[in-house]
């Protein structure tokens, strides 16, 4: 997470660029930083080191845990940290590359045989969290008061604890982790690797496109260009679906085996453990969502009908751009100014730690053959810096995308300084400054807006894009509470799954669009549900936070930025109500979400007040 060197050191000039398009010079990754190659002597070393280092730490503490003084333990702690580090920087690597091109052989087999080495070296780490599960809760409590060091980790204790209702033997734990690069990683690669090989037949274009780009047309001008895309995704969506729904059958039935095995009182259950997110919490949101559906997403979507001309809208039209100016692309440098621009009038240190990623190889934007779709910021580990990954086409999104992934890029870099087993962010929290970072750059585009017709469009873009992430994301979520309840009453044909899938569209959506038929495979695409389950609804929980932390900026909450600044640096070392004490909120409070809604409903007030 931290870059390499350090803030204000200078390094050697690296030319971060991929040749020159219609878009400008756009960025490539230089995973240098990481390794050198492939075939770097480095890689063998830390692959060694760590193989050693996991079983010298199972031969030093295994059964001893509870005899060992504040000392010994965190010493204990950070052995295991400094494993993770290292595991972490290799996987990351091995991960990076493979997503570069997803249908390279050679990249493919390097990541299998990395997981695969990782996976049987780190088995020998599985008694860890177990073993201290059992501590007694005096017994650490004693420990972490001796040790003001030890304590700094009790948010990494509290979690693990969170985890001992729920876990299984020593022989059980042990076997699943060796058993997890055949299970749900090895099904995570097929659905990658079809998606990534999946080409689609777009009626007027001369050649086959990707996901991505066929994906892309759906933002087009030209209706019939949408209208052709979206029935070639059904198309390639439908021949493959019975692949797509062995995938979703087989993982949603794991899930059920473990959670039953664990006890978990429900499929979602393992997801709010892990984001450190009281149940009812997200409850509350879900609710507060689905009950302003009408007053957001129906009324929005026949505003947009009225103003493209038609009486109904297709799903095609989704994500139509408003006819209002004409079609723009943003090139690279543009899009760079912008979004920096928007950092640096928050807070310069934000822009200056944002920086190195454009100049350093930090982005891969390119849209290239076997690349994965869509865009990721990811924190490899704290020695190093993240990654962002785009596919910038140029669209007026695109740049969103950028202010998005580069917030959290900034929030990784940020947070390093907390540690490997301290920096990690619980999801509900890690959208926080990717979404600001939106909200950022959005008001910044707002303000230069020389005439009615570019506020229009701006303000219309962004309240799509914040249905998109608070509306869609939770009809997402709905939908793999139906999925998952669903398959554990038995196997799931396709056609039971396109219902599921059609029931909580229809209600998110609402009465202003028909759908085509073959709309009802598009769950099919949305990876979340295959890499990690119930993920979805912290989009919405950062969107709605983010609302809430920018409307106390604008009202000119005293010290801010600093406040956001330590929020940031936090990492995943406070709960979420200590973070957002400092700023008079409290997420637990069902209210809370209604002010974020809120200012959803405001912007689509406005757009009506627009109206001639």
């Amino acid at each position: 997470m931290h870059p390499l060197p350090r803030l204000g050191q200078k390094r050697p000039v690296f030319d971060a660029r991929s040749g020159s398009n219609s878009f400008g010079d756009l960025p490539e990754w230089n995973l240098t930083d990481l390794y050198p190659s492939p075939e770097a002597p480095e890689v063998e070393r830390d692959m060694a080191w760590v193989e050693a280092e996991t079983a010298r730490f199972e031969a030093a503490y295994k059964g001893k845990l509870a005899g060992l003084d504040a000392g010994a333990l965190l010493a204990c702690v950070q052995a295991y940290e400094a494993i993770d580090v290292t595991a972490g920087r290799l996987m990351s690597y091995a991960g990076l590359r493979y997503y570069q091109n997803t249908m390279d052989s050679e990249r493919a087999k390097f990541m299998a045989d990395a997981q695969d080495r990782i996976t049987n070296a780190t088995t020998a780490l599985v008694f860890f969290s177990l073993e201290f599960n059992r501590l007694e809760d005096s017994l650490l409590s004693r420990l972490m008061a001796e040790n003001a060091a030890l304590a700094r980790y009790k948010p990494v204790f509290d979690r693990m604890r969170a985890m001992r209702p729920h876990q299984l033997s020593d022989e059980l734990e042990t076997y699943l982790h060796d058993a997890s690069v055949v299970g749900s990683s090895a099904w995570n690669k097929l659905f990658d690797e079809t998606m990534a090989g999946l080409m689609f037949t777009v009626a007027g274009e001369e050649e086959e496109l990707n996901l991505e780009a066929t994906l892309n047309l759906l933002t087009d001008a030209d209706r019939s260009k949408r209208e052709a895309a979206a029935r070639a995704l059904a198309a390639v969506f439908d021949k493959n679906i019975k692949l797509f729904a062995r995938v979703h059958n087989t993982l949603a039935k794991e899930k059920e085996i473990d959670d039953r095995w664990r006890k978990m009182p429900s499929a979602q259950h393992s997801r709010h453990l892990a984001n450190h997110v009281e149940p009812e919490v997200v409850e509350a949101l879900r609710n507060a969502v689905v009950a302003a559906y009408p007053k957001l997403s129906h009324r929005y979507y026949r505003l947009k009908a009225k103003w493209l001309g038609l009486e109904r809208l297709q799903v095609w039209d989704r994500n139509a751009p408003l006819n209002l100016e004409a079609p723009k692309l943003v090139n690279w440098a543009e899009a760079t100014e912008t979004v920096l621009g928007a950092y640096a009038a928050f807070a310069p240190d934000m822009a200056t730690i944002a920086k190195p990623f454009f100049t350093d190889g930090w982005i891969d934007a390119g849209v290239k053959p076997g690349k994965a779709p869509g865009a990721f910021a990811h924190p490899t580990v704290t020695t190093v810096h993240p990654y962002v990954m785009l596919n910038y086409l140029g669209k007026p999104r695109d740049v969103m995308t950028l202010a998005h992934e580069l917030g959290h890029g900034v929030h990784q870099v940020l947070a390093a300084g907390q540690g490997e087993l301290l920096s990690s962010t619980p999801l509900t929290l890690a959208e926080t400054a990717s979404v600001f970072g939106e909200m950022l750059t959005f008001r910044r585009l707002l303000d230069n807006a020389k005439t009615k017709a570019e506020k229009k469009t701006l303000l219309a873009g962004k309240v799509e894009d914040m249905i998109n992430t608070v509306v869609r994301q939770i009809a997402f979520y709905d939908f793999e509470c139906k999925l998952h309840a669903a398959r554990r009453e038995g196997e799931l044909t396709p056609d039971d799954i396109n219902a599921l899938w059609m029931s909580v569209q229809a209600q998110s959506l609402g009465d202003a669009f028909d759908f085509m038929d073959g709309y009802e495979t598009f769950w099919t695409y949305i990876p979340h549900f295959i890499h990690s389950p119930f993920y979805v609804y912290a989009y919405a929980f950062g969107d709605g936070l983010v609302n809430a932390l920018y409307a106390a900026y604008e009202a000119g909450l005293p010290d801010f930025e600093t406040k956001y600044f330590d929020m940031l640096k936090a990492g995943g070392s406070k709960h979420h109500k200590e973070l957002l004490a400092p700023f008079g909120l409290d997420a637990s409070d069902p209210k809370f979400w209604d002010k974020g809604l809120s200012m959803i409903a405001g912007f689509i007030d406005e757009l009506e007040a627009m109206e001639d």
